[in-house]
């Protein structure tokens, strides 16, 4: 953490950072999750001297809570629709859009 961060950031840090390790990340990548998201709610909260606009722009990683994750109302990603369009040995799979793949595999 950087100096001068509140003690309520240093909690959040570690408590961020047990969660990613229980998840199975490493401890590099626990510690980057960890700063980037302190830093991104501080930058947010006016609490740090320089701030990129996306963070400030951007909702809070408390607020949002999953909702960009791939599992909402979009489902599969064309890549893996594609993927298992392969497996299939569906013809013309390279062509398809999203949405033909998806017919395709119904």
């Amino acid at each position: 953490m950087p100096a001068g961060s509140s003690p309520k950031r240093e909690r959040q840090y570690e408590h961020i950072k047990d969660g990613a390790k229980k998840r199975g990340a490493s401890t590099k990548r626990a510690k980057e999750i960890a700063a980037r998201t302190v830093n991104k709610e501080r930058a947010q909260a006016g609490e740090s001297r320089t701030a990129s606009r996306s963070s400030i722009k951007d909702m809070p990683a408390s607020r949002r809570g999953g909702q960009r994750s791939h599992s909402g109302a979009q489902g599969r990603t064309k890549e893996q629709l594609y993927n298992e369009a392969k497996k299939r040995n569906i013809k013309g799979r390279s062509s398809m859009s999203k949405a033909e793949l998806q017919r395709a595999l119904s």
